[in-house]
């Protein structure tokens, strides 16, 4: 039987900058179009949270009963370690997701955007058959194109869309950096993964590429968000807040161009979550100043 401390990392605290990271981009550009509602930002951020630890625990039990996490290099996985039966971690996906879900429809309901209850599930479905049901799609190299859209347009703009209306402009030019950062985080696990997940047919997307390739991809989806902050700091000066985070960026290139593997690339995985968390807040701000700019 798992232990607490066993759940807790099974849960992935380490990809939770991914569920903070959108929220408060969009709270910042509500609060930018003279909009505070703290109450929806808290239920904004319980869905998005409980939507990433619902994902982690079931692509836990689908990767687990499958036996791709066998042998593996990064934290620990309860189904694959045997530390916890796989129906425990399954009720424990269904019941964060459900919590989820209870939020969602919670947000959904005090902002009378009633179509967004498609959205939401189209989400849950998401996270659960990324390597769930029999054709998983994160197996088919699309868990990138999905992450961006869900942590990106979605994340950011259902958060806006909940609290202030419609996004403007240098929201949806937001929403774009935070997709690309959260498909850098994707890329920079399953770099690290290509050896194990072309042993046991896993075609993510990094091993389609391959590993020089998947290198450049991911130092693209650094990139690109400090030219997405100089545009749009042309456009409203705190905008070019986002461009602090260059020193970080430089230095992660750097390590995962030298040729960073294993466990090394653990720790690129960790930076890469931080500098997420770190541009979102700091465009989040040049956002919310953007009434004084």
């Amino acid at each position: 039987m798992a232990t607490i401390a066993q759940w807790i990392e099974g849960a992935r605290p380490r990809t939770l900058p991914t569920a903070v990271s959108p929220v408060l981009a969009g709270t910042g550009a509500a609060i930018g179009a003279g909009v505070v509602a703290p109450g929806r930002a808290v239920l904004a951020l319980i869905v998005a949270v409980a939507l990433v630890v619902g994902v982690n625990f079931a692509n836990d039990y689908s990767d687990g009963i499958r036996g791709t996490d066998d042998e593996r290099v990064g934290p620990l996985r309860l189904v694959g370690s045997k530390a916890a039966e796989p129906a425990a971690v399954r009720t424990i996906a269904i019941v964060v997701l459900s919590i989820a879900g209870l939020a969602g429809l919670t947000l959904v309901s005090l902002s009378r955007q009633w179509w967004l209850i498609a959205v939401g599930a189209l989400c849950i479905a998401g996270a659960w058959f990324y390597t769930g049901g029999k054709r998983p799609y994160g197996y088919s190299g699309l868990g990138e194109v999905a992450v961006f859209v869900f942590f990106g347009p979605i994340g950011v703009l259902g958060t806006v869309l909940t609290q202030s209306g419609p996004p403007g402009p240098l929201a949806i030019v937001t929403a774009v950096g935070v997709g690309m950062v959260t498909c850098a985080v994707l890329v920079a696990n399953n770099l690290r993964d290509i050896p194990t997940d072309t042993v046991v047919g896993k075609r993510t997307l990094a091993v389609v590429l391959g590993d020089t390739d998947t290198r450049r991809l991911y130092v693209a989806l650094v990139t690109v968000p400090l030219l997405l902050s100089l545009l749009a700091g042309l456009r409203s000066w705190p905008m070019l807040l986002g461009l602090l985070t260059l020193p970080l960026v430089v230095m992660l290139a750097r390590e995962v161009l030298s040729g960073a593997s294993g466990r090394k690339l653990i720790r690129v995985l960790s930076q890469t979550g931080i500098l997420l968390l770190a541009w979102s807040v700091l465009t989040g701000i040049g956002l919310a100043l953007g009434q004084v700019a």
